[in-house]
């Protein structure tokens, strides 16, 4: 549960009108007025003198909240409110990883690593075989390593901007934010070979061979007079049925 607070200084005596409002970007709406509460908190809230008690806080009920208390007295209308941000904290969800199988030397490769329920965001390490990699800082070990990547603990993204051979290994990335359990998604291996040239010209010559072989097959034919034969033979079989009427 959670409780928002909203203290007055009004005598007891005074006709006091209370009235709770959530500020969210689409506009302001209504969280409590005219004694009943609106909306997600019908059934799960109730006041506390003036505050709120919200029971079983979802993400949805994080946000900016209002309240506003009027009074009436002899010297007129008094109005005083105050404002209250209310965090609900959520632990993360096991990440979606994407992870090549296969790429080339010297391509460019990343790898994305997500999930959208925590709250506050989360923040996304990234292992190779079982170790943790360093962030590219320019200075210290990881300038040290010769770090060929860029890790954005962000957004989850993981960029070779020239993919290597000895990138080759088991990817897999973690989500933490600070509550509960840091979560992981399943390991995945990105295998990195060097482009097969000599494989490349070797099809490239069998085809250029396979399409000569035709070719010459066809010269061939036509210099054997096939078909020439099979044309005269039809113009003859014509002639025949010609005379025969």
């Amino acid at each position: 549960e959670a409780i928002l607070s909203c203290k007055h200084k009004f005598s007891k005596g005074m006709s006091l009108r209370i009235e709770w409002k959530k500020i969210q970007s689409q506009g302001v709406s209504f969280v409590y007025y005219n004694g009943e509460f609106t909306g997600d908190l019908r059934g799960r809230a109730e006041m506390l003198n003036t505050g709120i008690r919200i029971r079983n806080v979802t993400r949805k009920d994080s946000g900016t909240y209002r309240c506003e208390i009027s009074a009436k007295s002899e010297e007129g209308q008094r109005l005083g409110e105050a404002t209250i941000t209310l965090t609900v904290l959520v632990a993360p969800t096991t990440p979606v990883c994407e992870v090549p199988s296969s790429a080339m030397t010297g391509t460019v490769v990343e790898l994305s690593c997500k999930e959208t329920e925590g709250s506050p965001p989360s923040e996304y390490q990234w292992y190779k075989n079982g170790v943790a990699l360093l962030e590219k800082t320019g200075t210290g070990t990881a300038r040290a390593a010769n770090i060929t990547y860029t890790m954005n603990k962000k957004s989850g993204t993981l960029l070779f901007n020239t993919v290597t051979k000895n990138d080759t290994g088991e990817y897999f990335c973690e989500a933490s934010n600070g509550i509960g359990l840091s979560q992981k998604c399943s390991v995945k291996r990105m295998q990195v070979d060097d482009l097969n040239v000599s494989g490349i010209v070797a099809a490239v010559v069998f085809v250029a061979l396979v399409m000569a072989l035709c070719g010459l097959g066809v010269f061939y034919a036509q210099k054997k007079g096939y078909f020439t034969k099979e044309s005269s033979s039809q113009k003859k079989t014509n002639y025949q049925s010609t005379s025969e009427k």
